[in-house]
């Protein structure tokens, strides 16, 4: 439904300097989908939603909805924003102070090239409005609303245009945890039954996690891993989205030999020999760095049998209510490792760590 091939966009900053935004950005999002946007501040994410919405002229690439060409540097291609058909949200909700609920959601409808009657739009407004929970508030002043209301006023507004895409930038980030933990599910249930194909951006995992059929991770303007979320989660490719997507333990390691098939390697760590998995192909010799997360690290006061058993001591617990999170020292290697509060071992006691093989992810630093 959507293609982006190849986008590269750059703008000049204040010291007059070209700043590469977003580079060599490919990705395609099926109809009906919701794809995500992921990284930290300055990476590219936002320029390269605005630049799908027309909102900013990239310097080269193409994009594609519904295979009509929107933009390509190739063939001087711009279709401008107010004719793209696309819905958009804001981190900024930009909802109209002086107008009602059922005005703020209207105002698409009046101001656009399509002449609607008064009955079409009082229709098409409040089953929308319907669609969120609004209906019930249409008459309310739009600055009576709270800010999660605010929220959903917002994406009334751009679904009363039935977009081909809806583009979100940040649209929770102004919710406080309870109310924007809240709004997920309300955006996921929206976006399954109306089917509406999604691009969405933060720089919240969580949210990602949550949302998403598929992620893009990006760093510096690129866009490093595209999956599923069990698969940026679970099989991160390298460092950097390991580290930005969830906790997790990082322990350096060499591969000693292939074990059990291609993805399975013997590797010689700081913490003794393990046996782990990895993504990519991996040669006897090279430097890895083993990704392992808390909740996959098993502690026991009594040692397991088999591999990747690991002797430790407990340097600190904290009690978080749903679990424990343990510091546990196995040698010079401090880990982190996260138990069911059931687990009693106290500081300074002895302890067993259980690292399974498939948790333990290689990746090559050889060609980093």
């Amino acid at each position: 439904m959507l293609k982006v091939d190849r986008l590269c966009t750059e703008y000049t900053d204040d010291l007059g300097r070209v700043v590469k935004a977003a580079q060599d950005v490919s990705f395609e999002v099926p109809a009906g989908k919701l794809f995500t946007l992921l990284g930290p501040s300055g990476c590219g994410k936002t320029t390269t939603l605005r630049s799908i919405a027309g909102l900013e002229r990239p310097k080269s690439g193409e994009i594609r909805v519904e295979g009509v060409v929107v933009y390509s540097s190739a063939r001087n291609t711009f279709i401008a924003p107010n004719k793209r058909n696309f819905g958009m949200v804001f981190q900024s909700y930009a909802i109209w102070p002086h107008m009602n609920v059922f005005q703020n959601a209207a105002f698409p409808l009046q101001v656009g090239r399509t002449k609607r009657s008064r009955r079409e739009i009082q229709e098409k407004v409040m089953r929308v409005l319907e669609t969120v929970g609004l209906e019930a508030l249409a008459d309310r002043e739009a600055t009576g609303l709270s800010g999660g209301q605010q929220q959903r006023l917002a994406l009334a507004r751009a679904l009363v245009m039935e977009p081909k895409l809806l583009l979100l930038d940040e649209p929770l980030s102004n919710l406080d945890a309870k109310l924007r933990e809240r709004m997920r599910f309300e955006l996921k249930r929206l976006q399954h039954e109306l089917g509406l194909t999604t691009v969405y951006v933060t720089h919240d995992q969580c949210e990602a996690l949550a949302l998403s059929h598929e992620i893009a991770v990006m760093n510096q303007g690129r866009i490093v891993q595209i999956g599923t979320p069990h698969d940026i989660y679970e099989r991160p490719r390298d460092k950097f989205v390991a580290d930005f997507v969830g906790t997790t333990n990082f322990i350096e390691a060499t591969v000693v030999a292939a074990e059990n098939g291609a993805d399975q390697y013997k590797v010689q760590s700081a913490i003794g020999e393990l046996f782990a998995c990895s993504v990519e192909r991996l040669d006897q010799g090279a430097s890895a760095l083993l990704s392992v997360r808390p909740e996959d690290i098993a502690l026991s006061e009594q040692r397991p049998e088999g591999i990747n058993v690991c002797e430790g001591t407990v340097r600190a617990r904290v009690f978080l209510g749903e679990y424990l999170d343990f510091q546990v020292s196995v040698g010079e290697r401090l880990l982190l490792a996260r138990a069911h509060p059931s687990v009693n071992t106290a500081v300074g006691q002895r302890t067993y760590l259980y690292l399974p093989p498939e948790k333990c992810i290689a990746i090559n630093q050889s060609s980093h």
